[in-house]
This record gives C-alpha cells, sequence and structure tokens, in this order.
C-alpha cells in the first residue's frame, strides 16, 4: 500500500488528520476562528473575546492562521490604524466542523455536569 505524504511548508505529514490538527488543531487557533464565525473583528475585540490568552500567543496564533490562509488582516490607513481580521473562504469552511465539535463538547461536558459553553 502507497501512502501519500502531505508536505507543507516546512513540515511532513503522513496523515491528513495530523495536517488538519497542525492547522486548527490548537486551542487558541480553534477558538480565533470560532470567535470570527459572524464577521470580521477588531484585533482587540477578537483578543478580549478569548480568555486567558496572552499577547505573544494571540499575535502567534493569528499569524499561524494568517499565514496558512485561514484568516486575512486587513490594515485601515487611520490614526490610529484600525487592523480587522476576518475569515477567508477556506476558514469559514472549517466553521461547521468547528460549531460540531463545540456541540460535542458541550454535550459531553453536560453528561459529566461540567457544562461550559463557549462564549
Amino acid at each position: 500500500m502507497h501512502s501519500e505524504i502531505i508536505k507543507y511548508q516546512d513540515k511532513k505529514f503522513k496523515c491528513s488528520l495530523a495536517f488538519a490538527l497542525h492547522l486548527i488543531g490548537d486551542k487558541y487557533k480553534s477558538l480565533i476562528l470560532y470567535h470570527l464565525k459572524d464577521g470580521a473583528q477588531r484585533s482587540g475585540e477578537l483578543q478580549k473575546s478569548i480568555a486567558d490568552i496572552s499577547n505573544r500567543m494571540f499575535t502567534y496564533s493569528i499569524r499561524a492562521l494568517e499565514n496558512d490562509k485561514l484568516v486575512k488582516r486587513t490594515i485601515y490607513p487611520v490614526t490610529p490604524p484600525k487592523v480587522e481580521y476576518d475569515l477567508t473562504e477556506e476558514g469559514k469552511s472549517i466553521i461547521p466542523i468547528i460549531l460540531e465539535l463545540n456541540k460535542w463538547g458541550q454535550d459531553f461536558a453536560k453528561q459529566n455536569h461540567l457544562y461550559a459553553p463557549c462564549e
């Protein structure tokens, strides 16, 4: 059996699931995508909507999503500078899966008396 290797940037993946998890799998990337599901947000409001994210981790995560073409950044030439983030078409395509994962998490937590909705 011949298996294909996915080569992406400087990494190789033998499994498409491992590749997908690389793109969205960490806690903050998924939350950023989730919070952009309803449209563009300014950088500050987006960061505030995600509990416990540091400036450094926000910057790392949003840049990674931007480099992977899941999020786009728009800079408006005003003073002070205005930066907005929005989902690309590729980013929008993952939202149904993230919403299903959120629902699964809610159901699992509720069954174990741990319900905490994602806001």
